[in-house]
């Protein structure tokens, strides 16, 4: 998700730099976006010229305006995250691309808790046109407007909601993919038919369990658990869930989910 915001911003012109936990790491989000680039500059997607501009926009040093973090789905490493980058960067906007955790408890930590924002991101960032703002207790107007003014630009839907538990777009999400696991756990259907009648039946672009794997069950799971402890048993993760994460099976980032995956293929 970082390299994919990263590049959506490359993209649309505004200097970005990487960071992560080691060089390496870096390396590896970089060769991402350029691939990406490329990707979308072959299927006609975007200008050469666009491609190069992404590339020539990430940049090893800048004084940011704003800062997205898209670490781990957990609180402290988040407040771990912002809250010095809070005093190094006093002006800067914070925004945390969490799916369901708390930004009023972020900006709380913040040296300028005004200044914090969520902008949860969908996979992938740069193809996915919603963009969901988050608006803490703390956060200004002036703060809000100017996210939504950049979502714009850069091209995504933007809606705003509230700073409660699972937003809009997870708290509806996760309830579904909970119950896709529950009829495929108790045999109603096949993974690849439960998710065929969401996309044929209802035209979602991509059926819950496909999405599930490409989110990652460990990332479902933790936020299900998160849904349940907040809003209550309806969002309880089946047995089935907790099963395949105890057994590495986190979906197409390990090569097994609920499908079996070769590169971007499913089956």
């Amino acid at each position: 998700m970082g390299a994919g915001i990263a590049e959506v911003l490359a993209r649309a012109g505004h200097p970005t730099q990487l960071q992560d936990l080691n060089d390496d790491l870096l390396a590896s989000a970089r060769q991402r976006i350029h691939q990406s680039l490329e990707r979308a500059h072959s299927k006609q997607k975007i200008t050469a010229e666009q491609a190069q501009r992404g590339r020539d926009n990430l940049v090893d040093h800048n004084r940011p305006d704003l800062v997205v973090e898209a670490v781990l789905e957990d609180i402290q490493v988040k407040i771990g995250i912002l809250q010095p980058l809070s005093h190094q960067h006093p002006e800067a906007i914070l925004a945390s691309n969490t799916s369901s955790l708390s930004l009023t408890q972020m900006a709380a930590a913040c040296h300028r808790p005004e200044r914090v924002i969520g902008m949860h991101f969908f996979n992938p960032p740069p193809i996915m046109e919603l963009l969901e703002i988050v608006v803490a207790e703390q956060t200004d107007t002036h703060t809000q407007q100017a996210v939504e003014q950049l979502a714009r630009q850069l091209g995504k839907t933007p809606i705003l909601v509230k700073d409660v538990p699972g937003f809009a777009s997870s708290r509806l999400g996760i309830i579904l993919g909970m119950e896709a696991i529950r009829m495929l756990e108790s045999g109603v259907a096949s993974a690849a038919d439960i998710d065929k009648a969401m996309e044929l039946g209802y035209r979602h672009p991509m059926g819950p369990l496909k999405l599930t794997d490409l989110v990652g069950l460990d990332v479902r799971l933790a936020i299900a658990d998160h849904l349940t402890h907040e809003i209550g048993p309806q969002f309880t993760p089946p047995p089935l869930l907790r099963r395949l994460v105890r057994a590495g099976r986190l979906g197409k980032k390990t090569g097994h989910g609920f499908y079996r995956w070769n590169g971007n293929e499913a089956s």
